[in-house]
């Protein structure tokens, strides 16, 4: 499916939470909208796909929307979000990301979720989730390591499977070795590291598999959807 690229500015860029992601974090932050991965094995499971006002008709997979000011709306909304938050009684709390995947091949020109950890340095929710299924998360370690001393931060990473092929359906976005090699030098960096298992696919070596998650993992979480 070709991928159709475009560029855009936001006006807000933290979303309160909702529904079950309400009980995990504060907000979300979506620093591109769609996602090049849904042509992949995560995107046939993906929810964000049946989500009408964001795909607008578009095949899911087939269009990334660039948030080029992504950074400087979060430095816009920050105070006033952590206020909102606080009132409540709530951590100021951030999941990165929900509906797309921060560390898609395309952050490598475009960095903008870089740019948004840097911001976040320098003034930090109260803590940060991130979520991908792509092993490119591993290359901001030095930026982790920053966060790491002014909030609370996760690395989820999701593997589904030992499996790199499943008859019937499309590859993974990336190899199953690749992300369990990212967990793992996350891991020797002394950052938290979750494995998420969402959802559970047909699994060739069980024993072998979580022996493996064990050794990269402070934890991992099992969904069947």
């Amino acid at each position: 499916m070709p991928l159709e690229i475009s560029h855009t500015r936001v006006r807000n860029i933290l979303t309160r939470t909702s529904g079950f992601l309400r009980t995990v974090t504060s907000h979300s932050l979506q620093p591109y909208q769609g996602c090049s991965f849904g042509s992949s094995l995560c995107g046939v499971f993906c929810y964000v796909q049946h989500n009408g006002f964001l795909t607008r008709g578009r095949s899911w997979g087939g269009f990334l929307e660039v948030r080029d000011n992504a950074t400087e709306a979060y430095r816009a909304q920050v105070s006033r979000e952590r206020r909102w938050a606080h009132a409540r009684g709530q951590r100021f709390s951030i999941f990165l990301s929900s509906s797309t995947d921060p560390f898609l091949p395309q952050e490598r020109q475009e960095g903008i979720t870089r740019s948004l950890l840097e911001a976040m340095v320098g003034d930090p929710p109260d803590q940060l989730v991130l979520q991908t299924h792509s092993p490119l998360v591993a290359q901001y370690i030095e930026l982790y390591q920053a966060l790491s001393e002014v909030t609370e931060l996760r690395i989820h990473i999701s593997i589904e499977s030992d499996r790199d092929r499943l008859p019937g359906l499309p590859p993974p976005a990336s190899p199953v070795a690749d992300r369990i090699a990212a967990a793992t030098t996350l891991r020797h960096s002394d950052l938290q590291v979750v494995i998420t298992v969402a959802p559970l696919l047909p699994i060739a070596e069980p024993e072998e598999f979580f022996r493996c998650l064990r050794d990269c993992a402070d934890a991992v979480v099992i969904d069947h959807y």
